[in-house]
C-alpha cells in the first residue's frame, strides 16, 4: 500500500518498548556520495541539498562539518520550523532562520521523503540529504553524512586548510570508533532514553548510563584536549552537539539533572573550546534548541512553557590550548 502524507507519522511514541524504553530506529536511506562518482552519487557543487533543524543534535553535526570544511556554497540547506507538530517537520519563513522548501516546494518534510519513496512509512527525520538531480533522498544518517562531507567534497572546499582538515583520519580510526561506541548509547542517545522513558526503571537505567558516560569523558578530558588526543575529530563534534544542549534542555526537560555540564570543569572548558572554533558558534542557536524541545514535547511539558535560563557564557576563556 502506498503511504499518504497523513499516514506517515513523526512520533517518538512509535519507539517505546513494552518496558517503557525509548528505542531509536535505524535510518532508512544509506546511499553514499563519492568523490569519483563510483557509488552513483558523485560529489558536485550545487547538486545536494540538506534539510536540517537547528535544534536537532544529529542535524547539528552535519552543519558543523559543512561549516568547518567550507562547503556552505556547495551544499545548500533548508531549516525547518523548530516546532514539531502533528504533521511532523514543516517549512515556514515566519520564524527566525527558518525557510520555505524552495527545492521541492513541499509544506512538510514527510512529503520530501514520499517523493523519494511513495511507499515509505518510516520515521521522518533530520538531517535529510537530498539529490536534486536524481530527485531522491541520498542519506538520512548523520554519522555517514558527516563522513561524506569530511572527505568526498574536498575538491570544493574554500581553502587548502579546510581541504586538509580530516576529522576521521585513518591513523585514529580505531580510537575514534572506540569512543563513539560508548558515547552514542550512553550520552548522545542516553539523554533521549532518559527523557522519553515511560517507566521509572527505564529512566533510571538510562540516566545512570548518561552520568557514567559523562564522568568517563571528564576523566579523559582532564588529561588531554580532545577525546582521542590533541587533534579535533568527528568524535568531538558528535559529543559537542549533546553537551551544548545539556544545561539548557536535557538537564531539566529530560530529567538528566544529577549534574550540569558547568559542574564538570574539564568538560565545560572543552565545550567552550569547541564552541569558539571559528564557524562553530554560527551553527548553534539556543532559541531554536530551547523552543523546539519545550514547545514540541507536550507529553513532557504540556503547557509548552520555555524556561528563561540558564545564562551560559560559551565565549569565556577555556585555556584548553595549553594542554
Amino acid at each position: 500500500m502506498t503511504a499518504t502524507v497523513t499516514d506517515v507519522k513523526q512520533s517518538w511514541t512509535k519507539s517505546i518498548s513494552e518496558k517503557g524504553e525509548f528505542i531509536r530506529k535505524p535510518s532508512a536511506f544509506r546511499n553514499w556520495i563519492s568523490a569519483d562518482g563510483s557509488t552513483g552519487f558523485p560529489a558536485a557543487a550545487g547538486r545536494y541539498h540538506l534539510y536540517v533543524c537547528l535544534a536537532c543534535p544529529w542535524a547539528h553535526r552535519t552543519l558543523i562539518v559543512r561549516k568547518l570544511k567550507g562547503l556552505e556554497d556547495v551544499i545548500s540547506t533548508t531549516v525547518v520550523d523548530w516546532l514539531l507538530g502533528e504533521g511532523g517537520w514543516n517549512f515556514t519563513d515566519s520564524k527566525p532562520k527558518c525557510s520555505l522548501d524552495t527545492v521541492n516546494n513541499c509544506k512538510f518534510l514527510k512529503e520530501v521523503y514520499l517523493k523519494a519513496d511513495p511507499d515509505y512509512s518510516g520515521n521522518i527525520t533530520v538531517p535529510c540529504l537530498w539529490d536534486k538531480e536524481k530527485k531522491t533522498v541520498v542519506n538520512n544518517e548523520s554519522s555517514e553524512i558527516i563522513r561524506m562531507f569530511n572527505t568526498e567534497f574536498n575538491a570544493f572546499c574554500k581553502t587548502d586548510e579546510q581541504r586538509k582538515l580530516h576529522l576521521y583520519p585513518e591513523s585514529l580510526r580505531p580510537q575514534i570508533d572506540a569512543v563513539n561506541e560508548w558515547i552514542y548509547p550512553q550520552i548522545n542517545n542516553g539523554v533521549y532514553r532518559s527523557g522519553f522513558a515511560h517507566s521509572q526503571e527505564a529512566y533510571s537505567t538510562a540516566v545512570n548510563g548518561v552520568f557514567d558516560g559523562l564522568d568517563k569523558v571528564e576523566a579523559i578530558l582532564s588529561k588531554q584536549r580532545y577525546l582521542v588526543g590533541n587533534q579535533l575529530t568527528e568524535a568531538d563534534i558528535r559529543l559537542f552537539t549533546t553537551l551544548v544542549r545539556f544545561d539548557t534542555v536535557y538537564h531539566t526537560h529530560f530529567k538528566t539533572n544529577k549534574r550540569r555540564i558547568v559542574d564538570y570543569p574539564n568538560m565545560w572548558a572543552y565545550t567552550r573550546d569547541i564552541y569558539q572554533i571559528p564557524g562553530v558558534a554560527e551553527t548553534v542557536d539556543q532559541e531554536h534548541i530551547m523552543r523546539h524541545y519545550y514547545e514540541s514535547h507536550k507529553h513532557i511539558n504540556p503547557f509548552g512553557i520555555v524556561p528563561v535560563g540558564p545564562d551560559l557564557d560559551f565565549m569565556a576563556p577555556h585555556n584548553r590550548q595549553t594542554m
